[in-house]
């Protein structure tokens, strides 16, 4: 697939904010918006050209444009000024991204223990994390009450006399009910988690949101802020988050009438589309908070109820298009009548293919080809045939060994499920921004591998 790109020397400074994204869906940035074709037909993100990052920091590597990252936190913030925006962790965490988003007044959604230290040590102000998790161990519920964690999201009826147990004599622990609002929506059936009949959340159409709900109201330690949802992943239409609130306004009315009790906050999740391959959709924050605040204020007037604050949670929308991964070709053969192109790394840097079947672009990124390109199949090196980072992707006729590839929307679900399948240590983490690289997270060594085992 070919990419049209200005070309400008390999110094030029990277834009310091996104371009506006008009319109419900439209099509998305794949690559950076720094993303840039050098003269030598290579390509570079935040001012540094990718060909170089592999030689300085070995293959396969994970690139991550910090003023993309900021850039599209800023787009949240600006979309819902008066709302709160908590990156989603989950989709990728380290210690410098969660500077970033403190720096741009994010708040931080986890969903374990370790991801919670990680904010904590690395001075985020926990008072603006939420802890999530439909099956929170007690470790996780021990380090969110010891931390001052500023939400726990409730998602099991079990869960609400234990953490109540928890909580030291004269504090309370301020926490949202996790709902399941009858909401069908995201891209594979793997992450649709607004339904009935999968692990996350209680359902309203059960009975077991209203009883979760009244549970914790009865526990003097535990406050009650609002309700949460989550709709699934790779959502590109705005439709799915106003059909939540037509669900959930309603059960906030009849708490009210209930209990005699409003509450300040709506939680609705992430979950936003971003564009793996050109022409593919991606949400635009603006449209989402123009139409779904509509939607609240609207629905919230003809129930007579206050206007909650609007909680959202992007973490793919933010981390996703700002990093790209870097492989090296090792093999090209042709078997079938197909040609595949073997790499350097495959399933355990990148496991997204085989479990939910995406399909990511590919670029030749070090140099260029005067050759007409040809559908191939991007492979990785481990031992099992669903092993396929991209299918049927086209990449010029010339391809060979040594060559560098490079594959946008990397930057989240990326570092974040990465394994140690084969003893293959799991890549670096580079930063760029205004033409100048720095190295994040090392590569996990052989060492590092053998230093968990305690016997010969």
């Amino acid at each position: 697939m070919t990419v049209s790109l200005p070309v400008v020397p390999a110094a030029a400074p990277a834009p310091a904010a996104l371009p506006p994204l008009p319109g419900e869906s439209v099509p998305g940035p794949v690559w950076p918006a720094s993303a840039r074709v050098l003269p030598s037909g290579g390509l570079a993100v935040g001012g540094v050209a990718l060909a170089e990052l592999a030689d300085r920091f070995g293959t396969p590597c994970y690139v991550v444009d910090e003023d993309e990252v900021r850039a599209r936190a800023r787009a949240w913030r600006a979309a819902l000024p008066d709302g709160r925006v908590a990156y989603a962790g989950k989709a990728f965490l380290t210690r410098a991204m969660i500077r970033w988003v403190r720096e741009e007044g994010l708040w931080l959604d986890v969903c374990s223990a370790g991801e919670l230290e990680l904010a904590a040590h690395a001075g985020f102000p926990v008072e603006r994390v939420i802890l999530h998790g439909n099956a929170k161990s007690p470790d996780d519920l021990r380090t969110a009450l010891r931390l001052g964690v500023g939400r726990v999201v409730i998602d099991s009826t079990g869960e609400i006399a234990r953490l109540a147990a928890l909580v030291p004599p004269g504090t309370r622990q301020r926490v949202l009910v996790r709902v399941v609002p009858g909401v069908e929506a995201g891209a594979h059936r793997a992450v649709r988690t607004g339904v009935d009949g999968q692990k996350f959340g209680l359902s309203l159409d059960g009975g077991e949101a209203a009883d979760a709900v009244a549970r914790v109201l009865g526990q003097p330690r535990l406050e009650l802020m609002g309700l949460h949802c989550h709709l699934g992943s790779q959502i590109a239409s705005v439709d799915p988050y106003t059909a939540a609130v037509r669900r959930l306004v309603p059960f906030l009315s009849a708490l009210r009438d209930l209990h005699g009790l409003t509450f300040p906050e709506l939680d609705l999740g992430g979950g936003f589309a971003i564009a793996y391959r050109d022409g593919e959709e991606a949400l635009d924050p603006g449209e989402y908070a123009r139409r779904v605040s509509a939607e609240l204020a609207l629905r919230c007037a003809h129930a007579d109820l206050p206007v909650p604050r609007l909680t959202v949670e992007p973490g793919r929308w933010i981390a996703g298009p700002a990093g790209v991964a870097l492989y090296r070709v090792l093999a090209v053969k042709s078997s079938g009548g197909r040609t595949f192109v073997a790499v350097d790394g495959g399933m355990s840097d990148n496991p997204r293919p085989a479990l939910y079947g995406v399909r990511y672009t590919v670029r030749l990124a070090g140099r260029a080809s005067v050759l007409p390109a040809r559908p191939v199949t991007v492979v990785g090196r481990h031992c099992e045939a669903g092993d396929v980072l991209a299918e049927d992707v086209e990449l010029p006729g010339d391809i060979r060994p040594g060559d560098v590839l490079a594959v946008p929307a990397s930057g989240a679900y990326h570092l974040s499920m990465a394994s140690a399948y084969n003893l293959v240590g799991r890549p670096p983490v580079a930063a760029v921004a205004g033409g100048r690289a720095r190295l994040l997270v090392r590569r996990e060594t052989s060492a590092d591998l053998w230093s968990r085992e305690v016997t010969v």
